[in-house]
């Protein structure tokens, strides 16, 4: 199987603070990755590091054999990242098409298959960003993020505060372009069961180490390593 990242000793933070130390983990082509930890264990900046948002102290980051460490934010993205933070950072004085159109690459993901994947898009891409509910910001900000057609898509709490009939709906889009259409995804979240039921791994970071790496399957059968690991029942 493909290798599509591999991240090697990785140390980085912000300024002159170390928040990762001495990471490491691997993605093949095709698959997805559960990032889970406590809060403040570095998941968010560890994202954030792939897609070249921080500081890098040490360490590799490769994308399919390219230095990435090595590269700008905008690089990254036209190297094949695509980066959903937590803050979305969708643009509000635009509209859903627009925040599509403005960033979109050739590929087989269009601003059209965004508007077939989440239909409450396509009723509102006339609207400012501003204009749209929490749960449809992030659905933008995913499309956009696909619009790049990037390797590897890269989910900060994709789930984190939306309404149940929304997070399923996104569970649903996540699945369908990692499971269905093979679209290689790192995902982090705070309520793993609903984001290990749809990855392949698991990584586990403690202060900014990694304590557990396995099969998502492993911990979906393990409830008591699961609570040992993040402190959370089945």
């Amino acid at each position: 199987m493909t290798e599509l990242l591999k991240v090697e000793g990785l140390s980085a933070g912000y300024g002159e603070a170390v928040v990762l130390q001495g990471v490491s983990l691997s993605l093949a082509e095709g698959k997805t990755l559960a990032l889970l930890g406590r809060n403040g264990t570095g998941k968010t900046t560890l994202i954030n590091t792939l897609a070249g948002a921080t500081r890098q102290h040490g360490g590799s980051i490769l994308l399919a054999g390219k230095a990435l460490h090595k590269m700008a934010p905008h690089e990254r993205a036209a190297a094949g990242i695509g980066w959903v933070p937590q803050e979305r950072n969708i643009f509000k004085s635009l509209t859903v098409h627009e925040n599509l159109t403005a960033v979109a690459r050739p590929g087989r993901w269009t601003p059209d298959r965004v508007y077939e994947m989440f239909p409450r898009l396509g009723e509102r891409k006339s609207n400012l960003g501003t204009q749209l509910s929490g749960g449809e910001q992030q659905m933008l900000a995913v499309g956009r993020a696909l619009v790049l057609n990037p390797r590897l898509l890269l989910l900060d709490e994709p789930l984190e505060g939306l309404a149940p009939i929304i997070v399923e709906e996104l569970l649903l889009a996540i699945r369908r372009v990692t499971r269905d259409e093979g679209l290689s995804a790192i995902i982090v979240e705070q309520h793993p069961q609903a984001i290990l039921r749809i990855s392949d791994s698991a990584v586990v970071l403690d202060r900014g180490t990694v304590v557990h790496a396995g099969t998502a399957d492993e911990l979906l059968d393990q409830p008591q390593l699961l609570e040992q690991l993040l402190g959370v029942a089945r």
